[in-house]
């Protein structure tokens, strides 16, 4: 299966992810190990085997790494050698990267991590379908695009330009993009990043009305002002 749009993205040749992020979202992997953690802890599951597609510079896995039993074994896929360059600085005893397309990969895993991923690639439903026979448990972490300030002021259009993103989601059609590629979901929360990553005082203070709104309803919040991520947990 070939994502031609998406890898003239994040290939070397082309670098414009690269250059548009320069440092392939580091600074927010503790988080992002952080959300996955709590979804673990909620959801105890015997693990060996940990994969993550689109590791980008391995940072998440890496923090995983530290924090789950020293037993488990680790692989961070990526399309990009850009990617696969920074994640290899991180290659240590039980995780290591692979620049290569996970759908060709013949090996299987006790859980697959999709972190801000298929909302990247061409064929999605496709892409989540591959993957679903390779791992028993997947967690997926997905950018919630669609909300009413965000189509008020054409944000799909910049962070189209801007992160890659191809396909946009409500809570609504995320979930229901899951059920109907096979997956059952288990568990699901929102993320919020944006009062959690938020490191300029303009974006502190535009962070307290999603504070505010969030408290009371958090579907409304997600849905009206945006900013929100879906952690999902499915098998």
């Amino acid at each position: 299966m070939k994502n031609t749009q998406t890898e003239n993205i994040y290939t070397a040749e082309q670098g414009d992810y690269l250059k548009n992020n320069p440092e392939w979202h580091v600074e927010d992997s503790p988080w992002k190990a952080a959300q996955i953690m709590r979804m673990l802890e909620a959801n105890p599951i015997d693990l060996k085997s940990v994969a993550e597609v689109g590791c980008g510079a391995g940072e998440i896995l890496n923090q995983l790494h530290g924090k789950l039993p020293q037993n488990i074994h680790y692989t961070g896929f990526d399309i990009s050698r850009d990617a696969i360059n920074f994640a290899n600085s991180r290659t240590k005893e039980r995780l290591n990267f692979k620049q290569e397309n996970f759908l060709d990969t013949q090996q299987n895993f006790d859980l697959l991590l999709m972190i801000d991923v298929f909302e990247h690639v061409d064929d999605y439903l496709g892409f989540i379908r591959a993957c679903k026979g390779k791992s028993d448990y997947t967690i997926f972490h997905i950018p919630l695009d669609i909300h009413v300030v965000g189509v008020m002021k054409k944000l799909m259009v910049e962070s189209r330009k801007s992160v890659g993103h191809l396909h946009y989601f409500s809570k609504e059609t995320a979930l229901a993009t899951l059920a109907d590629c096979g997956y059952e979901v288990v568990d699901f929360f929102y993320t919020t990043g944006c009062f959690d990553l938020q490191r300029s005082m303009r974006a502190k203070i535009s962070a307290v009305p999603r504070k505010i709104l969030y408290t009371f309803s958090k579907d409304l919040a997600a849905t009206v002002l945006g900013g929100f991520s879906l952690m999902v947990l499915a098998k």
